[in-house]
């Protein structure tokens, strides 16, 4: 198992801490964390828990999702699937817990779950497989009960102390899945965990090369919908286009899977082709926005 060790303590969201910073998230740590509880821990459907149903479906409204939602018989297959969808009571009350104090959060980790449904279902024939797979949408930024709130909203600069404590959210999630899901091996919680690496090792929390598809998915829905959404480090989102041509350039330097942003780009057309038939622009005619402060660390200098 790679050297992963905690660079802060990871708490759960009453409080109590889980391990302590400094923590080798070795195989017998997390086989001992993830066998520790006594009783068992109850489950719920993810469409059945409070307004999480409603909630998903205001957000397709929006565009550009409305655009990807457009079609109804699409937002019922997907409602289908999302509907199988049964989590431990825990994170549905950790996700919840952002609708109330992070909305941001909550909107962006709903919004990765449905789109990395639609593309997992263009890359994946065996329900079975994909019930699976989409389970670890809905928590992939579940670590993030771990950083405090003032970081996570900060419109500046992150100085580096800051920039350490955002980036723990990776290994923080995975610890908190492997610990409710009562199974370190479980997809949800590696996804959690490398969602922030790439393709190409220029990630984190360990700077490794990933191969795996539903990482992939989740990766790069994941960057699509921070491009497009508000966010505090940026007066105003990406446009659709300019995040569109991001995510292509991405894929083209190798950072992120050429197959799956294919398929998103595919789900953005008003053709809606088959992704196999879908041809990529590689004109960029769109402008990032301006006075931009993501991934700025704040110096003394």
């Amino acid at each position: 198992m790679p050297d992963y060790r905690l660079t802060h303590g990871v708490t759960d969201r009453r409080g109590n801490t889980l391990l302590a910073a400094g923590t080798r998230l070795t195989r017998r740590v997390m086989e001992s964390l993830s066998s520790g509880q006594t009783t068992a821990i109850k489950t719920c459907r993810l469409l059945e828990y409070r307004q999480i149903r409603s909630d998903l479906l205001g957000f397709f409204a929006a565009a550009p999702y409305d655009l990807i939602f457009q079609e109804t018989r699409r937002q019922e297959e997907l409602l289908t699937i999302a509907g199988d969808v049964d989590l431990p009571e825990p994170v549905l009350e950790s996700l919840y817990h952002f609708r109330e104090l992070d909305f941001y959060t909550y909107r962006h980790t709903l919004l990765v779950f449905a789109l990395s449904i639609l593309i997992a279902r263009e890359l994946i024939d065996d329900r079975a497989a994909l019930l699976q797979e989409v389970m670890a949408g809905p928590t992939h930024d579940i670590g993030k009960l771990c950083v405090p709130h003032e970081i996570l909203a900060k419109g500046k600069p992150l100085n580096q102390a800051e920039h350490a404590h955002i980036r723990h959210h990776a290994l923080a999630g995975y610890v908190l899945l492997s610990y409710y899901f009562q199974d370190p091996g479980i997809l949800a919680a590696e996804v959690a965990r490398d969602h922030h690496e790439r393709r190409d090792g220029s990630g984190y929390p360990l700077g490794i090369s990933i191969d795996n598809l539903m990482i992939d998915i989740v990766m790069v829905s994941d960057v699509y919908d921070a491009l497009i959404s508000p966010r505090p480090y940026r007066p105003v989102s990406y446009d659709n286009r300019t995040a569109l041509e991001e995510i292509t350039r991405q894929a083209d330097a190798g950072t992120i899977s050429e197959t799956v942003a294919r398929v998103l780009v595919a789900l953005n057309r008003q053709t809606q082709p088959h992704f196999s038939r879908c041809v990529v622009s590689t004109e960029c005619r769109g402008v990032p926005p301006s006075k931009n402060v993501y991934g700025l660390i704040e110096t003394n200098d």
